[in-house]
């Protein structure tokens, strides 16, 4: 990926390394300056930028269920001890 991979001979290197058949891949499911983002140069970044928007709001979610499940631990807790005291 990256800037390397537009160096010449890097695909036939690849090939001969990991004896198996290499592509040049790009950046695919993207909008939007798509001449420029489209570019292997830029895939790391734009599979980050991908990766970050995917799981946007997963630890949000993750620490709205715990807050709910904490409530509820605490209002069980509250309503034992009102209800015993």
């Amino acid at each position: 990926t990256g800037g390397c991979s537009k160096m010449e001979g890097v695909i036939e290197l690849a090939e001969e390394v990991f004896h198996m058949p290499v592509r040049l891949g790009v950046p695919q499911h993207v909008s939007g300056l798509v001449d420029v983002v489209r570019n292997p140069i830029h895939s790391t970044g734009v599979g980050l930028l991908l990766y970050g928007h995917q799981h946007a709001g997963e630890q949000q979610r993750r620490e709205q269920r715990s807050e709910w499940a904490g409530k509820g631990l605490w209002v069980r807790m509250k309503n034992w001890f009102q209800g015993n005291f």
